[in-house]
């Protein structure tokens, strides 16, 4: 998918619409998902682009660089970091670390929050409530701003949400609250 930036654009109108964060709305983040920000940043800005340079140098010094592989995928492969740096810059400048573990013991749902929930069938899941940036559904990390984070929020143990969604309205029973850093 190619998207060209226009010059009243913003560098998060490059984005998907599932990592832009709503209008006026902090970053928060754990501080977990905060140091994977900053390493995966390190990680491209001192490993992968300076490697990346050093191959598109030699590339370019092959001569006839209209069909060089090496020089073209180069090119588009440094842009795509490039373009990775800045948001990560702009996420961390952005953030808002906030750790789960420091709320201590507390009854209601809210950011950092890990939560055990059992639906209409009996099934369990567990959650942990995290930024945007750090949300990983098949391993049990939801967006603070997504719908069945919103359906939680300021809810207890032994309260129901309803969550709606697509398919209908479904009912979520809470089994239970801690607040730890999640992995």
């Amino acid at each position: 998918m190619s998207k060209v930036l226009s010059s009243g654009g913003s560098e998060d109108d490059e984005l998907e619409p599932s990592i832009q964060l709503p209008v006026g709305v902090k970053n928060y983040i754990t501080p977990n998902g905060y140091r994977k920000l900053k390493d995966e940043l390190e990680h491209l800005w001192k490993v992968e682009r300076p490697a990346l340079v050093k191959t598109i140098t030699w590339a370019a010094s092959n001569g006839d660089r209209s069909e060089n592989g090496d020089y073209i995928y180069g090119k588009k492969r440094l842009r795509e970091i490039d373009r990775r740096v800045r948001f990560l810059r702009k996420r961390i400048e952005q953030a808002e670390v906030v750790d789960p573990a420091q709320r201590g013991v507390c009854e209601q749902i809210f950011f950092g929050a890990t939560v055990t929930v059992c639906d209409s069938n009996g099934c369990e899941n567990t959650y942990s409530i995290v930024g945007v940036d750090e949300a990983n559904v098949g391993g049990g990390l939801i967006s603070w701003v997504s719908p069945l984070a919103r359906a939680l929020l300021k809810l207890r143990e032994g309260d129901t949400a309803i969550l709606r969604t697509p398919v209908g309205v479904q009912e979520l029973e809470i089994l239970s609250v801690i607040y730890c850093t999640p992995d």
